[in-house]
């Protein structure tokens, strides 16, 4: 039999997921000679038998590799003979060309999970439990290639038998970088007024005893701290609200998982579709969120005013004792201040949230980068991303044509990410923040470092916000690199398109709160036409002036005022002493000029009677679909051109509607939100008639709105129009960074 020798490189994600072990296992079973080796972001192998068995090692490599693995063969060649009769791992080659891939955080898998639950194994009930299959990978590592020496366990030395284990390349924690046991690993500490522990367990029972009791509990996770209570005790999550303070804005459920049904108890606060059930049990574990059942026991001021819950299942080892212990679902909220990125130090926390927080559950695992909890929600048949986060961040995309230097991309002012591109590949960040704070900044700086320094790739140029306030477009412009500034709502078009790339021109409805515009005016209704870097807006709404100008994204009755008067419609406000804000608004003092969408939805919400205030971005959205739970009536707009020739929406039959009482709120925004959709289709028609596109995308803010995508899909596929939404990324803000760097590309036609 004619033995052969061959060489592979395997990219993709193999750094952090067993996958050497794998091929060391693979080969040993097929009596393969050789050997593997970890390169900067790649594994190398070199494997000595017949032909027919490296063909069937080459096809086992893809197809029988580890779950939570990536692997794609980048090279394949024929090599000189080696001399051994074995199968080895040779040690990690850190010079070699990198082709780096940074693993996400996973959750615990199901044999780490039965050792926790095993009184006869040495790691019972222990927090820090992990393997080449699951554990923190982002929130850890601090340089490549990715061995322990090189992330925030370098400090924690192993004791024999995790020693024993880490060599042993049959075990499944060879090479389990963070691997520990309570003999040499991390540990728990348990904080509050009256007391201390610094023992694991006393700790842990010290945390569900306070729990129990009502208490606010802050815990530091895999990637940050976590601001822990009762989701069934009212005045707990009372408390919790009005000392974060965060007064309506929705709050996350951590669900206990095991036993035959692990998602018996979250079956029994929401309904959940075969898709949501998908999701919260993937390698993400994700917050998901699911329509809330009628009978659910949990507070109702988890979410007030909403019918879905964010719902979770415990996904590191210390999160599933928890809730184990507790045996009831606990609200699990991000351990920061409103907007900003999560905290990760116990001193940071103690300052911070001392006055939220009634006890502390440190740990002494360092937090390298913060990673807050990614969200999804079901939309239009599939599950799409509302925030990136632990354990599908930092996320890769391929780029449909190669740059010629690598570029930084710097993203939005709200719901903050970045995006490193370089050669043919795009990575995002987890979810930032809002850049309004100094914290946000902070974290948004480091971001920046540590993406060229785990990837080995140094921006040369620097792609930004066309708005000049943005504090990214500010640190842009001061980096020192050559800047180019991409407007908004192209970047939302490119970041679909990029997405989801194909030949011929896209009709693109970007729709969100507000975007600096090519006019100078606020933008947010906007329909564009073209490609990426070629962009032709084609139709919008009626604008309107919106008196004191962002004051209007909270408080919501600026938005209605601002239609009404523009329209000379009746209007009873709901705050006294509108004469000055009037005389201003006149004179055209402090009331930019805006055709936002977003804008359209809070004044519905005020004009109906829903909110006049909100206490977080997008509260009047969120609560007008919430209580439009019936397809609606739509109503037909006046459609006309404006001097330039842009279509342009007329709102102003919708004002009489909105503000009569005599409708219940229900019905009116059921058909508020059947209008918008209606709004789209008639665009769509006009547009197709004049060019023949039929591809339409629907992206910005706005279109995390359930109600409103579903109906406009609905209309557009049965009037023969092709509609598509972003998958991989959010629809919001948060893609803005990676559409910036699709913009770039087609403005440029780099190569």
């Amino acid at each position: 039999m004619y033995t052969a020798t061959r060489r592979w490189v395997v990219t993709g994600q193999v750094q952090g997921v067993g996958f050497r072990p794998f091929v060391y296992r693979l080969a040993t079973r097929m009596g393969i000679s050789g050997w593997v080796c970890n390169q900067t972001g790649s594994v190398e192998i070199v494997a000595q038998a017949s032909t027919e068995v490296l063909e069937a090692f080459a096809r086992a490599l893809v197809d029988e590799s580890p779950a939570i693995a990536k692997p794609a063969i980048s090279l394949t060649e024929t090599v000189a003979a080696i001399n051994t009769q074995d199968f080895i791992i040779r040690p990690s080659n850190a010079a070699a060309p990198p082709r780096i891939h940074v693993p996400v955080d996973y959750f615990t898998c199901a044999p780490c999970l039965a050792e926790l639950d095993a009184p006869r194994e040495r790691r019972y009930r222990y927090p820090f439990t992990n393997c080449t299959q699951c554990g923190p990978r982002y929130t850890l590592i601090r340089r490549l290639p990715y061995d322990r020496v090189n992330t925030s366990m370098a400090d924690f030395r192993l004791c024999p038998a995790c020693q024993a284990e880490y060599d042993n390349p049959g075990d499944r924690r060879f090479h389990a970088e963070p691997v520990a046991c309570p003999a040499c690993g991390p540990q728990l500490s348990f904080h509050d007024r009256t007391a201390s522990s610094a023992e694991t367990q006393t700790a842990l029972t010290a945390a569900c005893r306070a729990l129990t009791q009502g208490q606010i509990v802050a815990i530091r996770g895999i990637g940050g701290y976590h601001l822990v209570c009762d989701a069934g005790n009212d005045r707990a999550v009372m408390r919790l609200r009005k000392r974060k303070p965060r007064p309506h804005k929705p709050l996350a459920v951590m669900f206990p998982f095991g036993g035959p049904d692990g998602l018996a108890s979250v079956r029994g606060e929401v309904e959940l579709a075969e898709a949501e059930v998908e999701i919260l049990m993937s390698p993400v574990r994700p917050i998901v969120l699911a329509r809330r059942q009628a009978g659910s026991r949990l507070s109702p001021h988890i979410a007030p005013g909403l019918k879905e819950l964010g719902v979770m299942l415990a996904y590191s080892p210390l999160h599933y004792l928890l809730a184990k212990d507790f045996a009831a679902p606990l609200v699990v909220t991000s351990g920061n201040i409103s907007g900003e990125p999560v905290l990760t130090e116990p001193a940071a926390v103690r300052r911070r949230l001392g006055h939220v927080a009634d006890a502390f559950l440190h740990h002494n695992r360092p937090i390298v980068r913060p990673a807050d909890d990614p969200v999804y929600r079901l939309s239009a048949g599939a599950m799409r991303p509302l925030r990136l986060g632990r354990g599908c961040a930092p996320l890769e995309l391929a780029l449909p044509t190669r740059l010629s230097h690598p570029i930084l991309a710097v993203g939005a002012h709200m719901k903050a990410t970045l995006a490193l591109a370089w050669e043919d590949r795009v990575v995002v960040s987890p979810h930032i923040g809002d850049m309004g704070t100094q914290r946000s900044l902070d974290v948004f700086r480091q971001l920046v470092e540590d993406l060229q320094t785990l990837y080995a790739v140094t921006a040369a140029a620097v792609v930004c916000d066309a708005h000049p306030a943005y504090a990214t477009s500010r640190w842009a412009i001061n980096s020192g690199l050559p800047v180019t500034r991409i407007f908004h709502h192209r970047a939302h078009a490119a970041a679909l398109v990029g997405e989801q790339p194909a030949d011929g021109p896209w009709l693109v409805f970007a729709w969100d709160g507000t975007g600096y515009g090519e006019d100078g005016t606020l933008w947010g209704g906007e329909a564009l036409l073209g490609t990426p870097g070629h962009w032709e807006r084609k139709a919008s709404f009626r604008p309107f002036h919106l008196p004191g100008g962002d004051l209007a994204g909270r408080e919501l009755w600026r938005s209605a005022a601002a239609l009404c008067w523009e329209a000379d419609h009746p209007w009873d406000p709901p705050v006294t002493d509108t004469e000055l804000l009037h005389h201003a608004w006149t004179r055209r003092l402090n009331t930019p000029q805006s055709s936002a969408a977003g804008r359209l939805f809070d004044a519905a919400a005020s004009l109906s009677g829903l909110l006049h205030r909100a206490s977080f971005e997008g509260q009047g959205p969120m609560y007008l679909e919430a209580c439009s739970q019936t397809i609606g009536t739509p109503m037909e707009l006046p459609l006309e051109r404006d001097a330039q020739g842009i279509l342009r929406s007329d709102w102003a039959p919708l004002l009489p509607y909105l503000s009569d009482v005599s409708q219940p709120i229900p019905e009116r925004a059921a058909d508020f939100h059947a209008t918008l959709a209606r709004v789209i289709l008639r665009q769509a028609q006009l547009i197709r008639e004049e060019t023949g596109v039929a591809r339409v995308g629907l992206t910005g803010g706005v279109f995390q709105n359930r109600q409103l995508v579903e109906q406009a899909v609905r209309l557009l596929e049965s009037e023969g129009f092709s509609a598509r939404l972003p998958s991989r990324l959010p629809c919001n803000d948060a893609a803005i960074s990676y559409g910036q760097v699709i913009e770039y590309l087609g403005s440029t036609g780099t190569a």
